[in-house]
């Protein structure tokens, strides 16, 4: 019965062994998953604070691109009106001219006036 109970000593120890192993690992686990679960958390919060900042960007980008936008219409507004006051003052200046000329040829009958 001694080799019996030596035996039975024998297996209850490795048995201990085995389940201390066990623990161990279990705990080294436990630790890891600890430590993701952190490192969840803050890219949970950088995602979130990531999220706001394009929000915000994308906000101020809309605007910004709006008022270009009324720039640019502006811009084209005035350079068409500016086109066509050129136009008009080229059309008044050749009016101007002929009236003028006329206007000489009338006031010396008979006699034509040097252009200057």
């Amino acid at each position: 019965m001694s080799q019996q109970g030596a035996a039975l000593q024998s297996y209850n120890n490795e048995l201990v062994k085995c389940i201390n192993d066990l623990c161990s690992k279990r705990d080294e686990l436990h630790k890891q998953i600890l430590q993701e679960e952190e490192e969840k958390q803050k890219l949970q919060n950088d995602i979130r604070i990531l999220t706001e900042r394009l929000a915000k960007v994308n906000e101020s980008l809309s605007k910004k691109m709006a008022s270009r936008n009324d720039f640019d219409k502006t811009i084209a507004e005035t350079e068409s009106a500016y086109m066509k006051i050129l136009e008009s003052s080229q059309t008044l200046l050749n009016v101007l001219k002929k009236e003028s000329q006329t206007l000489r040829e009338k006031s010396v009958p008979g006699q034509r006036v040097a252009q200057s």
